[in-house]
């Protein structure tokens, strides 16, 4: 259903469920129910409702300040929402052990790699992402260690597994902690601006990898947070857009990036171009 307020944006609401499926029975992945946050009085999210149904790839967009990371942290259950309710992967936040639903949860972002010792060798790093540890804390088997390879592998950062952490590139320190991510198997993996610090080929290179990640049957579902639209790659199905704590509008990409929504959210008019499925943006004249 889309709504359209004075101001001429459009808001798209996404369709009822039971917060597991929907009247089809296709399963939803999260289902956040008029969620809230406030810290220290000050309101940080306000009515929140959004659905993420398997299959679907979204993006957090929004300014800084907007409330984007704050939201996924909720969503991981690293912080409780002031009112409203929270389903992740079939549980109901409030009845569950949440350490429990963490488990099939990956988390890539800047307050994880702010923890991780300098020494730390990113072999030991990876393999420590099944146990939700920085680093090894118990004897992996020989089968943890194959995994933790291929992961590596498969992200691109197999030839720095036994160099100090410490030492790596920005863009080698990302996709070492994506793999370490992928360890766990999650079936839901929050990417909290995994392109901040990177020159652009190392972006570039990490956006391809997580569009073949994306693409894969078995994977898990992507949600990644951002204030580029550069960074949108065209596996990401749908978009919610934050201003100031408040959804402006939520639903398939293309018609949530359009030069009206974006205007509204950045406060600065702005013109969309898109191109094989990527998207720019371009301050329009004042």
């Amino acid at each position: 259903m889309e709504r359209v307020n004075s101001s001429g944006v459009d808001f798209k609401t996404q369709g009822g469920g039971n917060g597991g499926q929907d009247g089809q029975g296709s399963a939803w992945i999260a289902a956040l129910e008029k969620v809230h946050f406030v810290r220290s009085r000050r309101p940080i999210l306000t009515d929140i409702t959004w659905r993420l149904r398997a299959g679907e790839h979204w993006v957090v967009l929004g300014a800084n300040g907007s409330g984007k990371t704050t939201l996924l942290l909720l969503l991981a259950g690293y912080l409780w929402p002031t009112q409203g309710s929270i389903t992740v992967l079939g549980q109901r936040f409030g009845t569950v052990d949440l350490r429990e639903v963490r488990k099939k949860i990956g988390w890539v972002g800047s307050f994880l790699q702010e923890h991780v010792p300098a020494h730390q060798k990113p072999l030991d790093l990876i393999v420590g992402g099944k146990f939700a540890s920085i680093g090894v804390d118990e004897k992996p088997s020989k089968h943890d260690m194959r995994m933790a390879e291929r992961l590596a592998e498969t992200m691109g950062c197999a030839a720095v597994l036994n160099n100090p952490y410490g030492v790596l590139s920005q863009g080698e320190k990302q996709r070492v902690l994506i793999a370490r991510a992928l360890m766990a198997e999650p079936r839901l993996l929050i990417l909290d601006e995994p392109c901040s610090g990177l020159d652009v080929v190392a972006r570039e290179q990490l956006l391809e990898t997580l569009e073949r990640m994306g693409r894969k049957d078995n994977g898990p579902a992507l949600v990644l947070v951002t204030h580029h639209l550069e960074d949108i790659v065209p596996v990401f199905s749908h978009v919610l857009v934050l201003r100031q704590g408040r959804c402006v509008a939520s639903g398939l990409k293309e018609h949530v990036l359009t030069a009206p929504v974006l205007s509204t959210a950045f406060d600065i008019p702005i013109e969309v171009e898109a191109h094989r499925g990527r998207y720019w943006t371009r301050i329009g004249l004042l």
